[in-house]
């Protein structure tokens, strides 16, 4: 099965009240800039990470709150930048005031266990307001802590982590690098095993600046060209792909496409299901977003230890009407070709483009999707084991997470949010491609195949 909405639970958490965790010993008070591929427009907003993680005897009655809110205080004397706060400057620039300020931090319990959460964990999370509580004040980007956590206890000796982390100071690498560093303080450890490298200036803007790609990711568009999604009746789900579903898209894959990776499949895939889903205009662009990672594409390599964001991305752009009406391979290769535009020199383009065009954010309407099933986010273990399930929590976004059903199958999971028609269309397309018969080819469906005539 594809799909699986997410099964109704309330419960309640019982909070104490937020404190500041401030470094454990002094750190330096600078200026660190940061660099122009953090000061991306597109990246200046706040996102919400959730670990979740079962009891563990072993662990006694050790309280992973305390536990945790030790080890941050000591994480924060290597990651001091992370108790400051950011500062704009001339032209949008931000920078971080190493004020040694701290970040916010909440100890809480919930009477609820694991097991009520459903065999599937999955976004959206019941009652996420609750896991994580925004502590007024402090969700802005200028002058706001730039972490906030929240440890809650379950009934069942598990706990959930969850995080909230300004997309300016780092990306996923970097967010797991800080909190690897996190965890193996839980752990005893007294410097983190990595050590951390700021270096921002490395992705600054060249002097003077040169722009060499077209970049159609900023493309500013009519807001009557392309896909505006209503606000109003959203419905947030999760889609499951395992071992069969990713055979059953491989069977519209095209001969000279066989060596495409299972993230270009499925994405191709939720990128025509999301447009038949939204019925646009048949002559309107849609625009995919494809977040990579281009730590590999540096000669000399990005020194091990940095953790800013080494991120771009590209974007692949198709009418409506050839998204819905051509076969999958169209769509497939689309996805290739913007994931292949990705090297040194078209994140230093990107980063010239940020200091020359005011810093502009992703082009309006367009869908955004990040692999992050290759990522060690469920190995963090601040000593109760490793997580049964973590990833973000951003459902306007398609975050790739990976998660180990009850048969030991590593599953995708894809969060998909939609207008409450729109989802129903989705859900109908996705299983009709899913369906297991012997096509070798997506034709047209007679319910998509009108979208040509309008």
């Amino acid at each position: 099965m594809a799909q699986q909405a997410p099964t109704p639970l309330t419960f309640t958490v019982r909070r104490h009240p937020p404190e500041i965790i401030v470094p454990a010993k002094p750190t330096p008070r600078e200026l660190k800039p940061l660099s122009d591929i953090d000061d991306q427009g597109g990246l200046r907003f706040n996102i919400t990470q959730f670990h979740i993680y079962p009891g563990n005897p072993k662990m006694g009655y050790k309280n992973p709150a305390s536990v945790i809110r030790d080890a941050l205080a000591k994480a924060l004397v290597f990651y001091y930048p992370f108790a400051g706060r950011l500062k704009e400057g001339p032209g949008k620039k931000l920078t971080v005031d190493c004020s040694g300020q701290g970040v916010l931090f909440i100890e809480a319990e919930a009477d609820v266990t694991l097991k009520q959460f459903g065999v599937e964990l999955q976004p959206p999370f019941p009652c996420s307001e609750e896991l994580l509580y925004d502590v007024p004040g402090s969700y802005g980007i200028v002058d706001s802590p730039l972490l906030l956590i929240q440890v809650t206890r379950l009934l069942c000796g598990g706990f959930i982590f969850a995080i909230r982390h300004n997309h300016n100071m780092c990306d996923v690498f970097g967010y797991i690098q800080f909190i690897t560093a996190l965890t193996e303080m839980a752990q005893g450890a007294s410097t983190p095993s990595t050590l951390p490298i700021w270096e921002r200036e490395l992705l600054c803007a060249r002097d003077p600046p040169r722009v060499t790609y077209p970049h159609h990711e900023f493309d500013e568009v009519p807001e009557t060209d392309g896909m505006t999604i209503p606000f109003d009746d959203m419905v947030h789900r999760s889609f499951f792909f395992g071992p069969t579903e990713i055979s059953a898209l491989r069977k519209f894959v095209p001969t000279h496409l066989k060596n495409c990776t299972t993230f270009d499949v499925v994405t191709a895939c939720i990128w025509r299901c999301r447009t038949i889903a939204l019925q646009p205009n048949p002559e309107d662009d849609m625009r995919l977003l494809i977040i990579v990672n281009a730590r590999s594409k540096f000669n000399p390599p990005i020194p091990v230890g940095y953790y800013g964001n080494v991120i771009c991305s590209p974007a692949a752009i198709s009418k409506a009407r050839d998204l819905c009406n051509k076969p999958l391979g169209h769509t497939l290769e689309l996805v290739k070709k913007a994931k292949s535009e990705v090297s040194e020199e078209y994140v230093r383009s990107v980063a010239d483009l940020m200091a020359t065009k005011g810093r502009p954010s992703s082009t309006t309407g367009s869908y955004i999707v990040s692999d992050l099933t290759r990522t060690s986010l469920l190995e963090l273990d601040f000593g109760w084991g490793k997580a049964v399930y973590a990833g973000p929590d951003l459902p306007v976004a398609g975050f790739y997470t990976r998660y180990i059903n009850h048969k030991g199958e590593s599953i995708i999971v894809v969060p998909v949010q939609l207008p409450g028609n729109a989802m129903k269309r989705f859900a109908e397309e996705l299983d009709y491609m899913l369906a297991p018969d012997d096509r070798d080819d997506l034709g047209i469906p007679e319910h998509v195949a009108t979208l040509s005539k309008l």
